[in-house]
């Protein structure tokens, strides 16, 4: 049996656009979708002060989140293949492991435990970072302006598999795909230390990120397929992508992250930003060595 699409359902409205999101997903890709739900009982109860029955309240609520979530999943689609699991554990801890028998992980950018006023809570950074699958982060209230597949490229050999997740989404989407290529000249450009015609360095971009993506576009000859290179920060340049897409598609780790980093600069600074779910394709996969979630 296929490995379904995961997605974390908490009760709060980022989960309950992650779990829409996700149903459709399931749908396109003809695949199973499990909701999953983490108890985590440690926060709330310990040796010093114990409440009398949270422990059964928990379970309870986290039922009750499931139940939700299933007849959500159902309005969406129809008749879809559903299955739920009420889990023990540190919810990022329990997303990620799930993720070992998954095809996509989907979250809500930021869950009920979140700050108010923080655009991505610490469940959905540390499943981005640390999950063996892509990882779609959804916030509510998103609309497309209209339907488009952006990817984020940057030359590094993590841009292989993010350019293959991405023109499969544009071909199950049935949108065109924009490659946004973001750089910006050294300082010593600007400030005069060095002297290189910028037209120059910008064909030189332009070649790199055409043969980045001429493997893909004769793979999938049916995706119209556009690159664009922008001379500002890649964060700036993506999250302004991001505005009208349907879809934003980045690596986990580019060329200025540093080896021991689970997520790069660039993809942490999308995840904050982007005004669309956002997709975190992870090449190579990393040890798992930070403190649970």
């Amino acid at each position: 049996m296929a490995n379904p699409i995961v997605v974390g359902a908490d009760g709060s409205r980022s989960a309950a656009a992650a779990v829409e999101w996700a149903a459709d997903e399931a749908v396109r890709k003809e695949l199973p979708l499990k909701l999953v739900h983490a108890v985590y009982h440690l926060p709330y109860v310990g040796a010093t002060y114990v409440v009398p029955g949270l422990e059964d309240a928990l379970t309870r609520a986290g039922r009750w989140f499931l139940e939700e979530a299933e007849r959500l999943a159902w309005a969406r689609r129809p008749d879809m293949d559903t299955s739920v699991a009420l889990l023990d554990g540190p919810p990022g801890r329990v997303l990620a492991a799930q993720s070992a028998q998954a095809s996509e992980l989907v979250v809500g950018g930021r869950g009920r435990g979140g700050f108010v006023g923080m655009l991505l809570g610490s469940v959905s950074a540390y499943v981005a970072g640390h999950a063996a699958v892509p990882v779609v982060v959804v916030r509510p209230d998103y609309t497309p302006m209209r339907a488009e597949v952006v990817v984020g490229i940057d030359g590094s050999a993590e841009c292989e598999p993010v350019l293959g997740y991405a023109f499969e989404q544009a071909r199950l989407l049935g949108c065109p795909l924009r490659a946004v290529y973001g750089w910006q000249l050294p300082s010593e450009i600007s400030s005069g230390w060095f002297v290189r015609d910028s037209e120059d360095v910008q064909r030189m971009r332009d070649r790199l990120v055409m043969g980045e993506l001429a493997t893909w576009r004769a793979t999938y000859p049916d995706v119209p397929a556009e690159v664009k290179v922008i001379h500002d920060h890649p964060v700036t340049a993506l999250v302004e992508a991001s505005r009208d897409a349907a879809l934003l598609v980045v690596g986990s780790r580019g060329r200025g992250a540093v080896g021991s980093a689970v997520l790069g600069s660039v993809s942490r600074g999308v995840l904050h930003h982007a005004r669309c779910p956002v997709a975190v394709v992870r090449h190579p996969p990393a040890a798992d060595t930070t403190t649970p979630a």
